[in-house]
C-alpha cells in the first residue's frame, strides 16, 4: 500500500508539472510572460525538465521577469541533468560563454554537452560541434565534417554551406569541386547568401 500510495504521488506531482507547463506555454503564445513564467517556474521547482528548460529561457531572454544568464545557466543545467537534450545545448553554450570555473573544466564539459545533444538530433549543437572541430586549435577535421553533414542533412542551410567549402579545400574529405558546387548549390535554394556569392566566385 505505502508502494501504491508513492507511486500514486509521483503521477499527481508529474501531472501537476505537464499541466502547469502547458499553461506557461499557452500564457507566453497569448502575450501573458508574467504568468508564463510563473507558471514555468512552479513547475520547474517541482523537478519537471521542460518546464525547467523554460524557466533558463525565459531568464535568458528576459522574458516574464529579469533577465539574469547565470539563473538561465543554473535551470539549463537542472533540465540537462535530466536528459532534456535542447537543454544539454543551452548548458554547453553558457558553459562556453559565461559559466564558473577553469576554462578547462568548463570546454570539456561543454563539449561533453554538446555531443549528448548532436547525437540526440539537436542540430544546432550539430552545426555548433561541426565549426567547433574545424576551427578549433587543434582541428580535428573529419569529426567536424560529420557533424556539419549531421546538421546539413537535417536542413540547417549555414552547414551545407560549410561542407561545400570542406569539399572545395579538402578539409576533412578528399578535395571534389563538383561536390563542393553540390553542395553550395543546395544551401543557396535554402537562402545562404554565402553559398550564393561562392556559386559566382
Amino acid at each position: 500500500l505505502e508502494e501504491a500510495a508513492f507511486q500514486l504521488q509521483q503521477i499527481f506531482r508529474i501531472d501537476i508539472s505537464i499541466a502547469l507547463n502547458i499553461l506557461g506555454i499557452e500564457s507566453m503564445r497569448a502575450g501573458h510572460c508574467r504568468a508564463a513564467f510563473t507558471c514555468f517556474k512552479l513547475a520547474a521547482d517541482r523537478g519537471y525538465s521542460k518546464a525547467q528548460f523554460n524557466v533558463g529561457l525565459c531568464y535568458e531572454h528576459g522574458r516574464g521577469t529579469e533577465k539574469d544568464l547565470e539563473k538561465a545557466g543554473l535551470y539549463y543545467c537542472q533540465a540537462a541533468s535530466s536528459r532534456h537534450a535542447m537543454a544539454q545545448y543551452r548548458y554547453a553554450r553558457y558553459l562556453l560563454q559565461h559559466g564558473p570555473g577553469s576554462l578547462w573544466d568548463r570546454h570539456h564539459k561543454a563539449v561533453a554537452l554538446l555531443e549528448q545533444a548532436a547525437g540526440a538530433g539537436i542540430t544546432e549543437a550539430q552545426a555548433y560541434l561541426g565549426v567547433f572541430y574545424m576551427r578549433g586549435l587543434q582541428p580535428q577535421e573529419e569529426r567536424g565534417l560529420k557533424y556539419l553533414l549531421q546538421a546539413a542533412n537535417s536542413g540547417d542551410a549555414q552547414s551545407r554551406y560549410h561542407v561545400g567549402v570542406c569539399y572545395e579545400q579538402g578539409l576533412g574529405v578528399q578535395q571534389n569541386v563538383a561536390e563542393a558546387l553540390r553542395h553550395y548549390r543546395h544551401s543557396a535554394a535554402a537562402g545562404n547568401g554565402q553559398a550564393r556569392e561562392r556559386l559566382r566566385a
